[in-house]
């Protein structure tokens, strides 16, 4: 057995340590393969692979991506080319949308009583990507909350009175974008996108004649019945399993950085890393 992260947050997103505290802390649990895949960005990647290799740990440059959907769905990037033109214009694109999405949420915070400007959460950010988890951080700091997981079923969450839906990249757009810039594409925690086994079944399905490579389906996240479940759905459909901690550090409740799995789960050369 082996320790792999393929799903983790830096400060470049929604994350609370940088890339590089993202590698010493890989390095320091035992991590063999480490994933940075921070969302709709890969500012952070430069620092992380070059720290990653600093301390010689294995690493993989990732993103994720977050699909038009009725209910969550986000789709990682692997081994991609970070450096390809056409997926900054299309990141920058995306976070432009998410920017709208970030005004607006705070009007609606403000329509709800809340004192809160996008300044301050800015602020909060502090020069990384604007997320909601940001929102929620300024909405602790001034009581108007006890911490963020209530922000987030309160007010924030998909479904709360603050939310503004934003526009995003299809599912087909996202693998496709992926597979252009030289990566594999996976469906982070399918727990998230449906909770019924055969509806994952069927929305996979789908997304692999899209050209999808994987499924995350190794999770501290996930039930022991989910990963059998999510473990056997991804082989009937020829889907290479992940495993990803999802891993945000203390900005949110996050599990712990570092999954053990058997060494052969995955073509590993696939994702430009060798054991």
């Amino acid at each position: 057995m082996i320790l792999v992260d393929l799903h983790l947050h830096s400060t470049f997103s929604d994350g609370s340590l940088t890339p590089e505290q993202l590698a010493a802390q890989g390095k320091k649990r035992g991590i063999s393969v480490m994933s940075l895949t921070d969302h709709d960005t890969t500012a952070g990647l430069p620092s992380f692979m070059a720290a990653c290799s600093r301390l010689n740990v294995r690493a993989v440059p990732g993103v994720e991506l977050s699909a038009d959907y009725p209910t969550t769905m986000h789709i990682l990037g692997y081994r991609l080319d970070y450096t390809h033109p056409r997926l900054a214009v299309t990141l920058e694109s995306v976070r432009k949308a998410r920017d709208w999405r970030n005004e607006e949420m705070c009007r609606n915070l403000r329509k709800l009583g809340f004192d809160i400007t996008l300044e301050e959460v800015e602020a909060e950010a502090a020069g990384d990507v604007v997320a909601r988890p940001h929102m929620a951080k300024v909405m602790v700091r001034k009581g108007y909350v006890q911490d963020v997981a209530s922000a987030f079923s309160r007010y924030l969450g998909n479904s709360g009175p603050a939310y503004a839906q934003r526009e995003r990249l299809s599912p087909e757009e996202c693998i496709s974008l992926i597979r252009e810039t030289g990566g594999v594409a996976v469906l982070a925690h399918p727990v998230q996108t449906a909770d019924n086994y055969a509806e994952i079944r069927l929305v996979a399905g789908k997304l692999k004649e899209w050209g999808l490579w994987g499924m995350e389906c190794i999770s501290a996240k996930h039930s022991a019945e989910q990963i059998f479940q999510y473990l056997s759905i991804a082989s009937g459909l020829g889907l290479f399993p992940t495993a990803g901690s999802d891993y945000h550090g203390s900005s949110s409740l996050s599990a712990a950085m570092g999954i053990a799995v058997p060494e052969d789960l995955l073509p590993w050369a696939r994702l430009g890393v060798t054991l």
